[in-house]
Parts: C-alpha cells; structure tokens; sequence
C-alpha cells in the first residue's frame, strides 16, 4: 500500500493512478469521513474532468462507510462548495479537482465545517487513518445508502454572487468570459450577465478532456485576442475549478493577481474597509507591488506560496484582503475559500465606476519583468545539492536590492519552479538559464 500525503492544496495526480484511483479514494473518504464529518453531512462537488464522475462516487462510497450522509453537487466551482458547507448543517466538504491542470489530472480538496481549508491537525489525523492498512479492513460496503444529488450547493453560490450584482451594476461593460471549459462555464456567463454585462463567453462547453486546454487563467492567449478583436472593455478568465480569476484589459494586456489586491487595496483602504494595514500575499508577488501598496499607506505581507498559507497570516492578523499572484484572491469577509468569479465581480465593479479605461484602472502599477520556469526532475534533492545552492545565491548577489531569484520545488508535482525578477527581462532570463542548467545537472 502506497504512502498517502496531502500536498500543499489537497492530493493531486494524474487520475487512475494512485493516489487519484478508485480504491484510495474510497480510503481518503473513509478517512476524512471518521475525522470530519462523522454521522453528519458531507457535501461532494467536481469539475468538469471527465475522470470526476468515477472519484466522486468512490469518495462518497468510503464517506458513506464511515457513517456520513452524502450529498453530490455535480459540477460547481470550489468556493461554491466552501460557501454550502459554511452555511448549512454539513460537516465537512470534497471537491475534486485539479485546479490549473490539465484534464488527465485530479485530485480532492478537503473543507472543514467553517468552509475553510482543513487544519494541519485534521490533515495530520486523515492521513494516519488513511495510511493504516487496517482501518478500513472488513468494513462493510454501503450497499443499502446511496449519495443524494443536491441543487442546494449552486443555489447557495448564485446567492451570494447577487448579493453583489443586482439592479445590473455592469451594465454598459462588454465582456469576453474565459470558462477554462470548466467549473464557471454555466454560472459566470449566467451570473455576469445578470449584472447587466453583454457577454462574450468562450471555451464554455466542457466534454471532460478538454478542462484547461489552452485556455483559462494559465493560457490567455485566446483571450486577448478575442478581446481586442470584439472592443471589449475587459476579459475574464477562470481555471477549471475558478478559484483562480485573471482579467484583460481592452488592449490585450495582462491583469494579474496582484494587479486585482493593488485595485482592490486602494478601493477599500480609501473607503476604510481594509483591516490591519495590509495585504498578505506570497512570496510571489512583485516587488512593484509592495512598492505601490507601501506608497498608498499599506503594507504587504510576504507568506509561502499557497493559499491555505495566505487563509492562516490572514487570520493572524485579521486582515480581510489578500491572494497569489496567480489569481487566488482570499476575501474572508465574503467568503471562506477563495473565489475567482466573486472577486473578478468586485474588480469589474470598480471598473464600472471609473471613467478610465481597464488598462488604467485596473493595473495601478508596472511589475517589474517576472520570469517563471518549471523544471522536471527525476529524482533526488537537486535543491539541497551544493553547488545549485552555491549558484542561486550567486545570482541573487548578481541582482541586488532591485531583484531577486526564487527557487522551491512544488507541493503538488514533481517540479521545481523557478522565479526570477530584475529591471530588465534579459537579466531575469539569464538567472533562470543558469539556474536551471545547475539543476538539470544536479537531478
């Protein structure tokens, strides 16, 4: 029996292949079962992969072994499941997904009864009963229960988001929608234009393989261009589990999550709604980010990259705004898990009231040139080899006080990622090349 650990976001991998195969599914749902929800209620969403359906029902089968009611939502973004558990009388919530990845992935995020990321106690207690090859020997299969389908979880999600865009607050904006072929392809067009927005959605027909491909948060390409192709004032983009959200401006250019916390900062520090003086965001985020924040009287907070990380500075310091570079954006206020559709509604709010173009409005800064790669590696601990660690600190020392290389593996595949950021693109290209040849050499 293979060892199960969570990752930095859940358990994540290509699907069919352990741990996202059937048998440790109905062990992970067993074990989250006994740990979280108990006699009670578990709610189960997915996104739109077509491996989903076979993990839902072998979740729900170990849930239901170890005493849970189970009640599915079919395909519902992350925060919609969150929200459901927060509000009702659920135990515990799963979705399944894969967030960015691609369609031949999945993987489960688990929530506790307050909508939140599971704690690390919680995570610590899962992966004991999971990794006993005893704690599930002899259980009796459900046979005689069955999970129940629920409207209840889309329902709760619509609500909230209208709480925010009645009375058509966007009317006047037109809008190029970006689905990921994923989670947000039926609720963000339908909720959008409900705001009063003319729409333009795009890569909105999911068929289970084509979540994520080439498009969506992580591939805009096709959303630029359809954007200055259509003159519209702004584009949108989700990932398959729209947690994540990135916008376009009516050039064509690029607004990123830390283009939205700059936004989103200055609106409500000005109106008195930011808690704490600060923004808790990664140790991502721009360097011309901080200098912005630093500049309007706000600080920012640096954490590790991940958003439970930014959830848990967050409560620290009881701040009410923060996020990821990459678009997860924490609004703890409004919702317990990160939104992408929630907080792309609040930024084009704000650009509905400004009489200045997405361009202006909503990128309130120039980041400095940022350059990532990913690297493979087979094997080994290349970031604990001498001479890579040698090489990183040398081309730190190379950038001084107006750069900076970031280098750590990722929690959920076998990469190691690569940041690199300086006055000019050239410079952060040559650091990524030289460390990355230090790497491949050491793997």
């Amino acid at each position: 029996m293979k060892h199960i650990k969570f990752g930095t976001d859940g358990v994540r991998g290509k699907a069919g292949r352990p741990p996202i195969d059937e048998q440790t599914m109905i062990r992970i749902g067993y074990a989250a079962g006994k740990t979280l929800a108990q006699a009670g209620t578990a709610l189960i969403g997915r996104d739109s992969r077509a491996s989903g359906t076979i993990l839902e029902a072998a979740i729900a089968k170990g849930l239901i072994m170890a005493g849970a009611k189970v009640e599915v939502a079919g395909v519902v973004p992350t925060a919609a499941v969150s929200l459901a558990v927060q509000s009702t009388s659920a135990r515990m919530g799963v979705m399944i997904t894969a967030s960015h990845n691609p369609a031949s992935d999945n993987g489960i995020k688990l929530f506790s009864a307050n909508g939140g990321k599971i704690s690390d106690s919680d995570q610590t207690k899962i992966e004991e009963i999971l990794n006993d090859a005893m704690a599930i020997s002899g259980k009796p299969a459900p046979f005689d229960q069955r999970a129940a389908f629920t409207d209840t979880v889309a329902d709760i999600y619509r609500k909230k988001i209208r709480q925010f865009t009645s009375n058509k607050p966007l009317a006047g904006l037109k809008l190029v929608v970006d689905c990921a072929n994923g989670s947000a392809s039926s609720l963000a067009p339908e909720l959008l234009e409900e705001a009063g927005a003319d729409i333009i959605a795009i890569h909105h027909q999911p068929d289970g393989n084509n979540i994520n491909d080439n498009c969506g948060s992580s591939y805009t390409q096709d959303l630029c261009r359809e954007v200055v192709a259509q003159k519209a004032d702004a584009g949108i983009a989700f990932d398959g589990d729209a947690d994540r959200v990135i916008l376009v401006d009516e050039l064509g250019g690029l607004i990123d999550g830390d283009h939205i916390l700059a936004r989103m900062a200055n609106d409500w520090h000005s109106a008195g709604r930011l808690r704490a003086g600060c923004v808790i965001a990664t140790v991502m985020s721009n360097m011309a980010l901080e200098r912005y924040l630093s500049a309007i009287g706000v600080r920012l907070e640096r954490v590790a990259v991940g958003d439970r990380h930014v959830a848990a500075r967050m409560k620290e310091l009881d701040a009410n705004l923060g996020g990821e570079q990459s678009g997860h954006i924490m609004l703890p206020d409004l919702l317990a898990s990160g939104d992408g559709l929630l907080a792309g509604v609040l930024l084009l709010l704000s650009l509905a009231r400004s009489t200045r173009p997405a361009s202006q409005h909503l990128k309130p800064f120039v980041p400095n040139p940022q350059l990532l790669r990913n690297v493979s590696f087979s094997g080994g601990r290349p970031l604990e080899n001498h001479r890579v660690k040698t090489l990183i600190e040398q081309q730190q020392q190379s950038l001084g006080e107006t750069g900076r290389v970031l280098v750590r593996a990722s929690g959920t595949e076998p990469l190691i990622r690569i940041m690199a950021e300086a006055q000019t693109g050239e410079q952060a290209q040559n650091a990524i090349n030289a460390i990355e040849t230090a790497i491949i050499a050491a793997s």
